[in-house]
């Protein structure tokens, strides 16, 4: 049933809105500091980390004339189906109970928006929230509800779990020690910024959630205006990391209303990391990440731990890039 359908035949007439393995690698290019380009550009896709192959899906379905829901959809999903990525989708690290859940949204250029938590045994969480989007009425499904959703529209179960996942969940459980290792793959995300031939932005977030993360927790990852927030007037952002911090500031919404009043996407996701860290003063056991693209395709990232960077691709280039972060290595080194 389509949403139009479903919402002539419903009695409901309004919905809510509620609103991160390093693969960093050897082909980093240069340290972001500010992007200054005169044209628009465009197509563009980005994504937190260095997740090659992911972007270059988008950058397929971008370079064939393709929308930029279709890019970020299919992009993040090559990452869902990678069971060596141990941080979404199929093969992330399970909840301390051994059960893999997993989280993501999906929102394009018009504000509409879908979002699904806390969902098992369904390989690609993205596109169960693209018919939340596009089917209901509403904007999240959880748990149970979410995957008998997702049935009912023609995704098949399977098990999330593979052997080495179980394996480290196996070890974990000897200690059952919990802590964020930064820039390990125990809270990682792949959230996925895309804009089309026509200028317009649609974004996707995805992710296992913390590792061993008590069960039925929720972080940014799926929550719009946390980890995702795209107005097409004016750009979108993602985040990564530690989503409690992110969730605390709204953090995605906070960067895009920054740039509406005229910062760059680098100086609004730096804006965004330090108002995180004012509130978190001589704290250093987290790392967040943001991504941010205007509507005319400048990009910019900030963390707070050395290690983020961010995949971009253009007609031009496809490059890993570095950007600054609040504590400089040298920094935590003294520190400890």
């Amino acid at each position: 049933m389509k949403r139009r359908k479903f919402l002539k035949n419903s009695s409901l007439s309004t919905a809510g809105i509620i609103s991160a393995p390093l693969l960093a690698s050897c082909d980093q290019k240069k340290t972001i500091t500010s992007n200054t380009e005169a044209a628009t550009v465009k197509p563009i896709a980005i994504c937190t980390w260095n997740f090659k192959n992911a972007n270059d899906k988008a950058w397929e379905v971008l370079a064939k004339g393709g929308n930029s829901l279709d890019a970020v959809e299919q992009g993040v999903m090559v990452e869902e189906a990678d069971a060596n990525n141990n941080t979404v989708g199929l093969g992330g690290r399970p909840d301390r109970d051994g059960n893999v859940t997993l989280d993501a949204c999906i929102m394009d250029k018009d504000g509409n928006c879908g979002s699904v938590v806390y969902l098992q045994n369904i390989v690609h969480p993205v596109s169960v929230a693209r018919k939340v989007m596009e089917e209901t009425p509403h904007i999240i499904l959880a748990g149970k509800g979410a995957e008998q959703f997702a049935y009912e529209q023609g995704f098949k179960k399977e098990n999330l779990l593979t052997e080495k996942s179980k394996k480290d969940w196996l070890e974990w459980k000897k200690t059952s020690k919990y802590e964020t290792i930064i820039n390990i793959e125990n809270h990682d995300t792949i959230g996925m910024l895309a804009m089309d031939k026509n200028g317009d932005i649609s974004g996707a977030c995805t992710t296992s959630g913390m590792a061993y993360k008590v069960g039925g927790r929720i972080g940014d990852s799926p929550i719009i205006g946390a980890g995702l927030f795209i107005d097409n007037e004016v750009g979108g952002a993602t985040a990564t990391g530690v989503g409690e911090e992110v969730i605390k500031t709204v953090g995605s919404f906070l960067i895009v209303e920054l740039m509406r009043q005229g910062k760059s996407p680098q100086e609004a996701c730096e804006e965004g990391v330090k108002r995180i860290m004012a509130k978190n003063k001589n704290r250093e056991d987290f790392q967040i990440g943001f991504l941010a693209m205007n509507k005319k395709g400048e990009t910019g990232g900030y963390c707070v731990h050395p290690g983020f960077t961010y995949r971009k691709t253009t007609k031009d280039s496809n490059t890993n890039e570095q950007v600054n972060s609040f504590y400089k290595k040298d920094e935590i080194q003294n520190n400890n």
